[in-house]
């Protein structure tokens, strides 16, 4: 690390690479984290989840505020930590959340609660907390509500290219940028999908967020989406037609500019 790169600041707006440990206060549990071995050792690992810094939009409301807070000022390349109350992290806790349900009412959607389950019942998660021969009690509290947290973080870069902010974006929205290319234009941006994106459900409900992230990053731009249709070329192993196969063939229509450009690639504007 330069002396130069720990003097640099982050605030509020910027794009930035996180390392963090996330614990509960209260007995020291560790939650989140970015580190895969950490992970493992805390017995938190998930296989749905990828280990490697976060990028995170400074002020984007996508951890908790508290975070948020720490991060706004932060150095590059120097270690914080922060504690944060309930009231910046998950909320206070309200018994009122806490509700008994019929068991029938899972039986139907064929779910066997147990307690610690996180379930989604009447379109609202909670967490099984007991259940009896009839009931199951549920707590519709937020996770870690009044919970006191900490987070051991380092912010690990600034992202100031503007094609690499708009793939830093499609990380945090999409969980992915790969695949991903970006151009940046004056007052437009011009992004091309991979292929993966013309039949994933999720990229239909993440490309509003994207398109909404950039633009707070780079205001009311014009956004393309652009899916390519790469034209098949010919293999040079197949045989060339014979004249008479070729007389038999019907004549084909040449292909026009605008024909050629809507085989090639399919924009859409948002």
């Amino acid at each position: 690390m330069t002396d130069e790169t720990a003097t640099i600041k982050v605030s509020k707006g910027d794009i930035v690479h996180v390392d963090y440990d996330a614990y509960l206060v209260e007995g020291g549990m560790l939650f989140d984290t970015t580190n895969e071995e950490k992970a493992k050792e805390a017995g938190i690992f998930s296989e749905e989840l990828t280990y490697h810094p976060m990028p995170i939009l400074i002020g984007g409301g996508r951890v908790f505020a508290g975070f948020d807070e720490a991060l706004d000022g932060a150095e590059v390349g120097v270690q914080g930590s922060a504690e944060i109350p309930p009231e910046k992290a998950a909320g206070a806790r309200d018994p009122k959340l806490v509700e008994n349900i019929a068991l029938r009412e899972f039986l139907r959607q064929d779910i066997r609660p147990e307690p610690g389950m996180e379930v989604n019942i009447k379109n609202r998660m909670g967490t099984v907390i007991t259940v009896t021969n009839r009931m199951v009690r549920v707590d519709f509290n937020r996770r870690f509500a009044g919970d006191s947290l900490r987070y051991d973080y380092t912010v690990l870069d600034r992202i100031d290219d503007d094609a690499d902010k708009v793939l830093a974006i499609c990380e945090m929205d999409y969980n992915t940028s790969e695949g991903f290319r970006a151009v940046v234009e004056e007052g437009k941006i011009v992004l091309y999908l991979p292929d993966v994106c013309k039949y994933d459900q999720r990229w239909l409900l993440s490309k509003y967020k994207v398109v909404a992230d950039l633009r707070e990053v780079f205001g009311q731009v014009t956004v393309e989406l652009v899916e390519e249709y790469l034209r098949k070329e010919e293999s040079p192993e197949e045989a060339p037609a014979t004249p008479s196969e070729e007389k038999e063939s019907p004549e084909e229509a040449p292909v026009t500019p605008a024909e050629e450009a809507q085989e090639e690639k399919a924009p859409e504007e948002l």
